[in-house]
């Protein structure tokens, strides 16, 4: 995880170590249409997938004849709605057995597959609809049960738009397959991020210092890879908080929401377990002050108790 917070406290702690935050991405298999049917990888690829915490899905932008599409034509949106389907019927065949099964035992009173069936029972019409579970209005406790089905569709979506330098890509040539896919986009409230997958595999074996340089000279602004991991983190409503000092200096992942005790089980148990409190001090504040005795000198630095909703950016220090 890029964080440039980070890099600065390592530098104030003069950190032996430094360790950033991490989202782990897992390449599979791409999927063709029929996959719900067995066609492709079929149910392998859609078991890979069901554990996963978010679909990132990988969308051609670029025509080149020398690059083969499997449907024969570069349809941005046609490929998405290719993918969205073959979850939706897996989900479907999934939803629909389950729901067979807990409409027959849940006649017993067992409350907990009463709960199941009636959360089921308003996701299956939607997935017949062929629109995904996730727009299936649920509260918190139902999206719990929901949780539990491990329903594809379920799973919260990232696009990845690939382009292709020195080809026509769909984005910049504006026609009409780039206002029907932004027009999607906007309309769904999708996230994405653009990225040229190519030109992020020539960069991976540059020294850091020159890649700048080089994407100058291939015309590409942003760095692709940096922005497709800061989308997964927010996609999956994750925050950071930091420790620094002169052994190491570490970002450490954890659910936005997080209480003091929830953000200190991401070190150790017992940071939850035998809480006492925590020093926190946001970490522009820890810059300006210079040190940590510093911030304490300056009275800059804060004690919290177990109900403190950890921000972005905390740094902290934990009691126990």
């Amino acid at each position: 995880m890029p964080d440039f917070r980070l890099d600065k406290l390592a530098e104030m702690s003069k950190s032996e170590k430094k360790v950033p935050a991490a989202v782990e991405f897992v390449d599979i298999a791409g999927l063709v249409k029929g996959a719900s049917q067995g066609e492709g990888l079929g149910n392998q690829f859609l078991t890979h997938i069901r554990e996963v915490d978010a679909i990132a899905e990988v969308v051609r932008m670029f025509d080149d004849e020398d690059v083969h599409h499997v449907a024969g034509a570069v349809d941005p949106l046609s490929d998405i709605e290719t993918i969205d389907l073959e979850l939706v019927l897996a989900d479907m065949q999934t939803a629909e057995k389950r729901l067979e099964r807990v409409e027959r035992d849940s006649k017993g009173g067992d409350k907990e597959l009463i709960a199941e069936r009636d959360v089921l029972r308003k996701i299956v019409p939607v997935l017949k609809a062929g629109k995904p579970a996730r727009i299936v209005g649920l509260d918190t406790q139902e999206q719990l049960v929901a949780k539990g089905l491990h329903l594809l569709t379920m799973k919260p979506v990232l696009y990845i738009l690939n382009r292709k330098s020195g080809t026509v890509n769909v984005d910049a040539e504006g026609g009409s397959r780039w206002k029907a896919l932004k027009n999607f986009l906007d309309s769904s409230g999708a996230g994405y991020v653009v990225v040229d997958a190519g030109v992020e595999k020539d960069l991976s074996d540059v020294h850091d210092d020159e890649r700048a340089d080089f994407r100058r000279e291939l015309g590409v602004a942003s760095d692709g890879l940096d922005d497709l991991i800061k989308a997964g983190y927010k996609l999956l409503d994750l925050i950071s908080f930091l420790t620094t000092g002169e052994k190491e200096s570490r970002a450490w992942t954890i659910p936005r929401g997080s209480t003091a005790p929830e953000a200190g089980a991401a070190i150790h148990s017992d940071f939850r377990d035998k809480f006492i409190r925590a020093d926190v001090i946001h970490w522009d504040k820890l810059l300006e002050a210079g040190s940590w005795a510093k911030a304490r000198e300056n009275g800059a630095v804060r004690t919290e108790g177990r109900e403190y909703v950890v921000n972005d950016g905390d740094v902290m220090e934990f009691r126990v």
